[in-house]
């Protein structure tokens, strides 16, 4: 987190060098309206960043008068002596009326800063203090759900791995990535049984966490070293939880040599292209509709903060237009198991839509790593349950109350 709310605000322009424009050209016009994207990672990392970035550029094309200005690479690592209410200030110094800060490292400075600034809208990505009424009037959340798109990269992995071990390349620790590694484990378990008619109890998933969303030389684990680790343990699926594309570049270089490994990235439609032939698909995404909705809501005056978290559209989960979240089919699948996948999210698509006969893959039994009940027989997972990987998420008055969450039971790796 960026906590250093302690000093004066300083002049911004001078502390960022040039870093967010001042030109006079940025300030906005009578006719413009412009919003701030606070990307956590560069705006081309074929990641999570690039994800947020283009989804900026997809309301400048779509919502007339509106216009970005962006700040990359947001860290500890890359930008040591730059704030959040540092950018903030001169955001909002240029004209900016909405400002979207797209990760949760963000979650407690953007709480802190909106207060500075009651006329201007804040959206945290993926932090969930609208869902408590914890947060300022002028901050919501959003977050797709990406659960979806990673229970059908788990059972890509499963349909295809010859060795029946899948390795999943994780970030940091949190509710967040705990629910996604969960979502993948089911998908693949679901799948290995029920198309590849194998024991779901024999099905090794490893998950590795590196520490943070992406590299940081000297402070987390190599992802690379990571992916290598895996291969050479027999993994022949690496699955990415992480912001950038070690995994899939590893799996590639592998392939090239004559290993039979497969990979999936995560976040970026694109991901594939890193190493299309060895590419099961990319679940990732797609962030443009939701951005749109909230940028025309807050011109117009209309937007109410709240906490959002937005599914795929299950008539079509890649249309650009209106699914939060998609899963492109890569070169490494089969046709056979392309249609296997379609039967998959078919299935997911009845049961998101309470359907009879659809799949939830969230219902009991389930055991959290430690053994503990998670779901009994029968039993459906709330919101608020999946959100924190918690039993007892219903019951809790405050974020604060609430169990750390878990992974599941037949996870190898840490779940703290």
């Amino acid at each position: 987190m960026f906590k250093k709310f302690g000093v004066l605000f300083v002049l911004v322009a001078v502390v960022l060098g040039g870093v967010v424009s001042t030109s006079p050209r940025a300030i906005a016009q009578d006719d413009e309206f412009l919003f701030g994207v606070v990307l956590v990672g560069p705006k081309d990392d074929h990641g999570w960043s690039q994800a947020h970035y283009d989804a900026g550029l997809y309301v400048q094309e779509k919502v007339p008068g509106a216009r970005m200005i962006e700040l990359e690479s947001l860290n500890s690592a890359d930008r040591p002596e730059t704030t959040l209410d540092q950018v903030v200030e001169d955001m909002v110094a240029q004209g900016a009326k909405l400002i979207l800060t797209t990760s949760a490292d963000f979650e407690v400075d953007t709480t802190v800063v909106a207060e500075f600034y009651p006329d201007v809208t804040f959206v945290n990505i993926s932090g969930d203090d609208a869902l408590w009424g914890i947060a300022p009037d002028n901050l919501g959340n959003i977050m797709g759900k990406m659960e979806y798109g990673k229970m059908i990269a788990g059972c890509a992995a499963a349909l295809k791995t010859q060795t029946g071990k899948i390795g999943y390349v994780g970030p940091l620790i949190d509710p967040e990535t705990t629910r996604l590694t969960n979502s993948v484990y089911l998908g693949a378990r679901y799948c290995y049984e029920n198309y590849r008619g194998m024991d779901p109890n024999t099905l090794e998933f490893q998950v590795t966490w590196i520490g943070f969303w992406f590299n940081i030389p000297g402070v987390t684990l190599d992802p690379t070293e990571v992916s290598n680790s895996m291969l050479d343990s027999g993994y022949d699926v690496l699955i990415s939880g992480i912001d950038t594309t070690e995994a899939i570049v590893v799996a590639g270089q592998r392939a090239a040599e004559g290993a039979a490994v497969w990979a999936i990235p995560y976040d970026y439609k694109g991901g594939c292209e890193e190493s299309p032939a060895i590419c099961l698909g990319v679940p990732y995404f797609n962030w443009g509709p939701a951005y749109a909705e909230l940028v025309t809501q807050v011109k117009e005056g209309t937007y109410e903060a709240s906490w959002d978290w937005n599914g795929p559209d299950w008539a079509n989960i890649n249309d650009p237009d209106t699914s939060a979240v998609g899963f492109v089919y890569g070169d490494g699948l089969t046709d056979e198991e392309k249609a296997t996948l379609d039967e998959f999210i078919a299935g997911l698509a009845a049961g998101a839509q309470g359907e009879e006969g659809g799949l939830n893959l969230f219902v009991g039994p389930l055991n959290l790593q430690d053994g503990t009940l998670f779901l009994e027989e029968g039993e459906v997972a709330t919101e608020k349950q999946i959100w924190y990987m918690a039993r007892g998420a219903d019951e809790a008055t405050t974020p604060d109350e609430i169990t750390p969450p878990q992974l599941l039971e037949g996870i190898q790796g840490a779940s703290q």
